[in-house]
């Protein structure tokens, strides 16, 4: 199987990586010369990738075809490009819908829409797909955890969702932060608040089919630090905010 990508972004570069490092099997990876410093990375870095001419041999080389663009550059390329019968093509483009999609490529083909998260560069994180597709979803599997979304307006609330990865991070920036200011060691202030949070990410994984009103619950003692964490947050209307954040996101989409 020969994998086409359009588009050298961030997200692109990240699905690349975790595919170099699965069991997945393919002959190739071709990519779009448009970011020329992150095509030659990926080529240097993985010896299957090859740079195309352009996004139109892109195409002409790849059994499945990823799109990596902005929406803006999609609804003005795409119309351009010359599709091949049964390849199947995955967008990871965030506000272009399926129908639209299909209008755009003007070819009777596969689309599947796709969430990657950056994880996905480690094997890790959700993908949801739609509609659902047995072929796309058992790759996906091999890098992440595939969720199947029957209905595509539903897809809107798991981009909503992902527009809260740079928020994370920068509550991660905040502690490690407040503890070096600490005069403790700023390398070892961010290692502690990383580790932390990453175990409890675990924790909530391995307890995924509980609700999490259990683990918030178990977490705090009545009077207890964090109980007085949560509350105060609470309080301040912190969660209420965030709410409202991830609304004016999906009023977006």
């Amino acid at each position: 199987m020969k994998l086409g990508f359009i588009g050298t972004g961030n997200i692109v570069s990240d699905v690349i990586t975790g595919i170099s490092k699965s069991k997945i099997s393919y002959k190739k990876i071709i990519i779009s010369p448009r970011n020329k410093k992150k095509a030659q990375y990926l080529k240097k870095k993985i010896k299957k990738v090859i740079i195309a001419k352009d996004n139109q041999d892109v195409i002409d080389n790849s059994d499945w075809v990823f799109l990596g663009i902005l929406p803006q550059v999609g609804e003005k390329i795409l119309p351009k490009l010359k599709f091949k019968n049964k390849q199947i093509i995955i967008s990871f483009i965030s506000t272009i819908n399926y129908l639209r999609l299909k209008r755009l490529i003007k070819k009777r083909l596969k689309i599947v829409r796709a969430i990657p998260m950056p994880p996905i560069r480690l094997g890790k994180g959700p993908i949801a797909i739609f509609p659902p597709n047995k072929k796309v979803k058992n790759f996906f599997d091999k890098i992440g955890v595939t969720i199947e979304i029957n209905n595509e307006k539903l897809s809107k609330n798991f981009w909503a969702i992902s527009g809260t990865m740079a928020p994370f991070f920068e509550l991660l920036n905040t502690l490690s932060k407040w503890l070096a200011k600490k005069k403790l060691n700023k390398i070892e202030s961010q290692k502690y608040v990383v580790y932390l949070y990453s175990a409890l990410a675990d924790l909530a994984v391995k307890n995924v089919s509980s609700p999490l009103d259990v683990l918030v619950k178990e977490s705090q003692t009545p009077g207890g630090l964090n109980w007085e964490g949560i509350n105060e947050l609470r309080k301040s209307g912190y969660y209420k905010k965030l709410e409202k954040v991830v609304n004016k996101i999906h009023k977006r989409l």
